[in-house]
């Protein structure tokens, strides 16, 4: 069954350990990135998503090429959260087998006290956060000279978190010699100018797991009003027999305010931002892990690092600010394999953003409408149902059966199971308890202005200026309306689909620094000149 981890080169004490932890085959990063590791002294620059195995990817040659008992730290990791260090250590702990390594996790708001004391008795592996060994390198508590490998994880994320000079400063303390790993989900250029500067031969592997992600995910969204958007995500969740899901907000106070009004109705949820203590994300993390919770609010910053698998659900209660984020978000369901689904709340101003989502992830995100509430009650009384059915199938309980012949005597069998139910399911089943949504349909053929770098000192008029858009976007000409041709500049009214295409073939005109056509500011355009 690891046949195709075996011929990538690992030993039987790893291929045991992939057994033990129900590893199957390799993933795409893992096929290329163990090999290389182990038969070659090349860096590696690899991109690839939160929840493709890269953890294993680099971990896994790791144990196996690592010296036991060595006296000095063989390796730093560096993750932008404290729970991307846990998680990171924990699983190359869990994969090491017999392996005799020490490896440790070091975070700010952990005890410094603790780290210092396992510090002395000898590491081989240290996982922490950028500021966390800053502090301990410049305290002396932390040697780092002899490292053979510098892992940096998820360093697109360390460098939105303000973290790269910290980087480059703990890179300063390691030798020459190491070999550096660098995994990030996106490739900015500050990451690439990085990798130049500290990387020897380093070799890049791009995994394309992204649009996998995107493909593992069923990707759909519903068109609402703002206010109906927490009446819209109590039906999901309600519509689902077992919803275990990550609700995304854009702030802490959308956060607050949205697992503040579950609760109030009843729902097993919490909320998780910045301001959360670190003492209180763990407790929250855990209960969400353990299923004691089955819905976990989060802003993006405060989500970085949690990797929990199995989510039936990712809901964008709001759009987040760039396609890299959505694909980032979306791609903590449907891993390994499993189908997951991932839900977008769109209203009328965040349309046009969910367009250029769609565009730069190349993928479609189907139009769906909110679950209407006869259809969640019929789903509750199927639910309610089968857990009768399953408790009627199960052994025991003959010491109520005689208290229940008691009432069928009395009373009909019927009458009996109805007022059962009322009793029991009565609000749960009440379909007053949901509020109405309004019907919102955000016009597909909606429009937008466009300002356009040309006008009659270019000589152009409408039809010139039409059939320029025709021959470079292909654009129809039916669909340009509200041509306004004033002395320097000009407008035009176009749909929304049609303004990402005419954007996009106009980005720039060789003899011009800015684009020739580009978004109107405002309405007030239209008249202006």
């Amino acid at each position: 069954m690891l046949d195709k981890f075996k011929v990538l080169g690992l030993s039987e004490n790893t291929l045991t350990a992939l057994k033990r932890k129900g590893f199957e085959e390799p993933t795409y990063i893992q096929e290329q990135t163990i090999p290389l590791l182990l038969s070659s002294d090349l860096d590696i620059v690899g991109q690839a998503q939160t929840g493709t195995g890269k953890t294993a990817a680099f971990g896994l040659p790791l144990i196996e090429k690592l010296q036991e008992r060595s006296k000095n730290i063989q390796v730093l990791i560096l993750t932008p959260t404290r729970e991307l260090a846990l998680q990171v250590a924990e699983e190359i702990n869990s994969l090491k087998g017999k392996k005799q390594l020490s490896i440790i996790a070091i975070y700010g708001g952990q005890s410094m006290d603790q780290q210092l004391r396992q510090l002395r008795k000898g590491v081989d592996i240290v996982v922490g956060t950028p500021g966390r060994i800053k502090d301990h390198l410049q305290r002396k508590s932390l040697n780092v000279k002899y490292v053979t490998y510098m892992i940096l994880d998820e360093a697109d994320e360390m460098l939105n978190m303000g973290f790269i000079e910290d980087v480059e400063n703990i890179l300063s303390y390691t030798n020459t010699e190491k070999r550096v790993l660098l995994f990030s989900a996106t490739m900015p250029d500050r990451i690439l100018r990085l990798a130049k500067k500290y990387m020897r031969d380093y070799k890049l592997i791009r995994s394309g797991e992204a649009q996998l992600t995107v493909n593992l995910t069923d990707q759909i969204y519903f068109e609402v009003a703002h206010s109906d958007k927490l009446e819209a995500l109590c039906r999901i969740i309600d519509s689902e027999s077992e919803f275990y899901g990550l609700v995304f907000c854009r702030t802490k106070i959308d956060v607050d305010n949205v697992s503040k009004k579950l609760s109030d109705r009843g729902y097993d949820t919490e909320g998780l931002h910045g301001d959360i203590s670190q003492s209180q994300r763990e407790r929250i993390l855990k209960k969400f892990k353990d299923k004691r919770i089955n819905v976990l609010i989060a802003t993006d910053v405060a989500a970085r690092g949690i990797d929990i698998i199995n989510l039936s659900h990712v809901i964008n209660y709001s759009l987040p600010q760039n396609p890299e984020s959505y694909v980032h978000r979306i791609g903590r369901t449907g891993r390994a394999g499993k189908e997951g689904t991932a839900i977008t709340f769109v209203t009328s101003d965040e349309y046009r953003k969910l367009i250029v989502i769609q565009r730069l992830t190349k993928t479609d995100i189907r139009k769906e409408k909110i679950p209407g509430v006869e259809d969640i009650i019929n789903t509750k009384k199927t639910r309610i149902k089968n857990d009768i059915q399953g408790i009627i199938n199960s052994s025991g309980g003959d010491e109520y059966k005689n208290f229940a012949k008691e009432f069928l005597v009395e009373n009909d069998p019927v009458e009996i199971l109805a007022a059962f139910i009322k009793n029991s399911f009565g609000d749960e089943l009440n379909m007053r308890s949901y509020s109405k949504i309004r019907e919102v349909s955000i016009d597909m053929k909606g429009t937008t202005r466009l300002f356009v770098a040309r006008g009659k000192i270019d000589n152009m008029n409408p039809k010139k200026l039409v059939d320029m858009i025709k021959q470079i976007a292909n654009v129809e000409p039916h669909k340009i309306k509200d041509v306004c041709i004033f002395e320097k500049f000009s407008f035009i009214t176009v749909p929304f689909g049609e303004a990402e295409i005419i954007l996009r073939a106009f980005k720039k005109d060789k003899n011009s620094k800015r684009p020739i056509i580009q978004r109107a500011k405002d309405r007030k355009s239209r008249h202006s000149g």
